[in-house]
């Protein structure tokens, strides 16, 4: 494994994540479609071997049993000095009072909560999972810079929102000398690339580094469009994303034929094209299956020409904006 530094930061992480929302108790939580630790812990010890050492989760999978299934499984399997753990904080996590947000009090006690599940003292990158219009965002920010300095935390970044939010954060930061934001994870793939017309330019701009969250479209550039699996039937989210009628099936057979004329699985594809923005720091690639782990560590191989780059762009039509 090639690794390269988070951002603009010192930190070395793999040129893929290993996004684990697909691991969690099926019963805890909205995702019955999640995998227990019995099967999750085999796809967990697959990427530790091959090299991954970029893993992300959130508080809210699976009601806290993702952190739960992850902190355990590397614990077992790896150094800790080695890996990079991030997780993320904002959604619902009780009812009640201050069981979700982004206020001083929330993020204090769900970080603390997050560790526990992890089994960690600290995390390696902690995101706000969205923006909350409920709290201002100079208490979040202040917030995320205490829990830098008291050595729970070690680099701080955000995930979906508007470019005018997360600039605004980032000015915020500067001006009053917080720590700053080094990542952006945002929805983006072959089938969503509104994040290229503000987003990813700020990103260049500022040297943030980007996380593409669903890169391979809920499994929609993997296979035939209509083809359902257990997690598509249920992913309820996932069917606001992505439709036929807006053109997505047009790049997806864009996706399948280049695939063939390759030889290779079409995640291997839409995976290669993700990486070759070059502010694109390592798509977070969910893997049920061995095979989903080997198609996209074997994508970190695969180079697309720039006739291929630009078939599977040309069938992009413009989307609403999905994802927050």
């Amino acid at each position: 494994m090639d690794y390269i530094k988070l951002g603009n930061t010192g930190m070395d992480i793999s040129p893929l994540a290993l996004g684990c929302m697909t691991y969690g108790d099926p019963a805890r939580g909205p995702h019955p479609w999640t995998l227990p630790e019995s099967e999750s812990r085999p796809l967990i010890r697959q990427a530790v071997d091959a090299g991954i050492n970029f893993f992300d989760t959130a508080n809210v999978y699976s009601n806290g049993s993702s952190e739960e299934i992850v902190g355990s499984a590397l614990a077992e399997f790896t150094r800790r000095e080695e890996i990079v753990i991030a997780t993320k904080v904002h959604g619902v996590m009780r009812p009640g009072p201050n069981g979700r947000g982004l206020s001083r009090k929330a993020i204090f006690a769900e970080l603390d909560a997050s560790l526990t599940r992890l089994g960690t003292d600290y995390v390696d990158l902690y995101q706000i999972h969205r923006w909350d219009p409920a709290t201002p965002i100079e208490e979040t920010l202040e917030a995320l810079h205490d829990v830098v300095k008291a050595g729970k935390v070690r680099y701080i970044g955000a995930s979906s929102m508007a470019a005018w939010q997360f600039s605004k954060a980032l000015y915020l930061q500067q001006i009053n000398g917080w720590v700053r934001f080094v990542t952006m994870q945002d929805h983006y793939n072959l089938v969503y690339r509104e994040e290229e017309r503000e987003m990813f330019p700020l990103c260049a701009d500022q040297k943030i580094g980007v996380l593409p969250w669903s890169p391979l479209a809920r499994g929609k550039l993997t296979r035939d469009w209509d083809e359902q699996t257990n997690r598509s039937e249920k992913d309820e989210f996932g069917k606001t994303l992505y439709s036929a009628e807006s053109g997505d099936k047009a790049v997806a057979d864009a996706v399948r034929a280049i695939a063939e004329r390759r030889g290779v699985p079409r995640a291997q594809v839409a995976l290669a094209w993700v990486r070759s923005n070059s502010v694109v720091s390592a798509p977070i690639v969910g893997a049920s299956k061995p095979q989903h782990l080997h198609d996209a560590l074997s994508s970190l191989e695969l180079t697309l020409t720039p006739e291929e780059k630009t078939d599977l762009e040309n069938p992009y039509v413009p989307h609403e904006i999905a994802g927050y």
